[in-house]
């Protein structure tokens, strides 16, 4: 991620977002990490992963309605393309960042 770049731009521009947001503390976020990591690098091309934690970053929690962690949404063009909470397998999350492309 380009560290000039901030959330809004990058959640307003035509590459796809991955938002994982995550709390430190949550169990099934530490094992989502191991798979955030892959589908990163996988898809480094293809679109950002970023990692929003959601007791450091409360107003983007409330924003976006995030209730339970770990939650994935993924953002194009500045709209929410898809949402989805708890432990997910890595072909889920590459499959739905592709059919938001």
């Amino acid at each position: 991620m380009d560290k000039k770049a901030t959330f809004g731009d990058l959640i307003k521009g035509d590459k796809p977002v991955l938002v994982d947001f995550f709390a430190t503390w949550c169990g099934p976020c530490h094992a989502m990490n191991p798979v955030i990591q892959e589908v990163s690098h996988e898809l480094q091309d293809k679109a950002h992963v970023i990692k929003v934690d959601v007791d450091k970053n409360r107003a983007a929690a409330e924003k976006f309605g995030i209730m339970g962690v770990p939650t994935f949404m993924i953002f194009k063009d500045g709209q929410i393309k898809w949402k989805q909470s708890g432990v997910l397998p890595k072909a889920q999350l590459i499959a739905a960042i592709e059919d938001n492309s």
